[in-house]
């Protein structure tokens, strides 16, 4: 069910990548992250959970591109991953009108700032990028729908953690994600700041 009711271009591309049944962690976690609940999901590597936030990111935009302003935001451990995440989410974007924009930190800052003032629907980036963004004005957060972070374990690192504090302070208002393949106290601990009466999914 939990393919059933999502937008007709994701069924398409999941019928086109021969995505014929969802994996249990999908079952469990598509329905609530639809519901838009923040949200723990806990599950081991190769359970679905990439492919899990790339479909209810596209869900929760239709499909679509709406005004400049960034309406998901992911964050990722590193440059490297953040790549990555970005050639896995084009995979199923490419015939939609949504914008995928990876902050490459291999990109001037500046650069970075002027592509995104053109426009952008899911933005890709570290907390280290994100921060500099933010203080020079770079992202404009009033838009965002859904704000995930995946392979949360490396927020256990302090200064991470501390970014990212800093970067849910200057959202008002919108629905968290977070993916993990272990909970950890570092991460049960954001329920105190931004995962307020947040939902857990745990696959093992």
């Amino acid at each position: 069910m939990a393919f059933k009711k999502l937008h007709a271009d994701i069924k398409e591309k999941l019928s086109e990548f021969n995505f014929n049944a969802p994996t249990p962690f999908q079952t469990k976690s598509i329905p609530v992250i639809k519901s838009g609940a923040n949200l723990y999901c806990t599950a081991p590597k190769d359970s679905g959970k990439t492919t899990t936030m790339i479909l209810t990111t596209m869900q929760k935009l239709k499909c679509e591109e709406v005004g400049t302003a960034a309406r998901a935001v992911v964050l990722v451990e590193n440059n490297e991953k953040a790549l990555e995440l970005y050639e896995s989410f084009i995979k199923f974007t490419r015939h939609t009108t949504l914008r995928v924009y990876v902050c490459d930190e291999k990109q001037h800052i500046d650069l970075l700032k002027s592509e995104i003032f053109e426009g952008v629907d899911i933005l890709i980036s570290t907390p280290k990028t994100m921060i500099k963004l933010l203080l020079l004005e770079g992202v404009n957060t009033t838009q965002l729908k859904i704000f995930s972070i995946d392979d949360a374990d490396f927020l256990a690192t302090k200064s991470v953690n501390a970014d990212v504090l800093a970067i849910t302070q200057s959202i008002h208002k919108c629905q968290y994600v977070i993916y993990t393949e272990k909970m950890n106290p570092t991460l049960q601990r954001l329920e105190s700041y931004f995962m307020q009466f947040a939902r857990k999914i745990t696959f093992k």
